[in-house]
């Protein structure tokens, strides 16, 4: 093997460990510093890197409102069982879906793919959703939780904690920050500089009884 072989497989399993740590640590955080501020930059990177993440039909479905507004983010904590993550996080965002995106201008969605691709993709997207209301729903849940992941982890590598958050009064919340009717809030995402950790891993199930081969037993 030559050196710069050797060196390219040293970064890889770096870059590997890197992601496996992610995994590892990241934890659902509670407590943050209110007086910690994430840069514009910061944020930047971390939407940029949650756009990234895979939609069926490359829709880009997801829809991310970051709420900056501190009385908009109070009246959200007062929907949201005044969990104190909502105000104290350097960032709070409510992750929605547009349930009809694939429909709204879907070349939009293909337009850097070879023509031949296009021509198939574009018109397929709505054969496959039209009248399908629970699919689009569905599609919305599938692309705003692995948009959701993709965050959690990226945060963890940036060295803040998450959480992700269900805890809150979805009607209201929409109210606040003006939710389009063909939209739904998949779920909320505080991101922050942690002040308590997570309390210890409640306990997972072992490999043989979510893992199965071929079919359920």
């Amino acid at each position: 093997m030559s050196s710069l072989q050797k060196q390219n497989n040293d970064v890889t399993t770096i870059k590997v460990m890197k992601t496996f740590d992610a995994i590892k640590e990241r934890r659902a955080v509670k407590h943050y510093d209110p007086t910690h501020k994430l840069s514009e930059d910061e944020i930047e990177k971390l939407m940029s890197l949650a756009i990234l993440s895979p939609t069926s039909f490359n829709m880009q479905n997801w829809r991310f409102v970051l709420v900056k507004d501190s009385e908009i983010r109070k009246k959200i904590r007062s929907a949201s069982w005044d969990q104190a993550q909502v105000t104290d996080s350097s960032l709070l965002m409510v992750i929605c879906a547009d349930l009809k995106s694939w429909k709204k201008d879907p070349g939009q969605y293909w337009k850097d793919a070879p023509k031949e691709a296009r021509d198939f993709l574009v018109p397929a997207m709505g054969m496959f959703y039209e009248g399908k209301e629970q699919l689009q729903r569905d599609e919305a849940m599938r692309s705003g939780g692995i948009a959701a992941q993709t965050l959690m982890l990226a945060a963890k590598a940036m060295g803040y904690d998450s959480n992700p958050m269900i805890g809150f009064d979805s009607e209201k919340v929409a109210d606040l920050i003006n939710l389009p009717e063909d939209h739904v809030i998949v779920m909320m995402m505080a991101i922050g500089k942690q002040i308590k950790p997570a309390m210890p891993r409640g306990g997972q199930l072992p490999l043989d009884k979510v893992v199965f081969t071929d079919r359920f037993d």
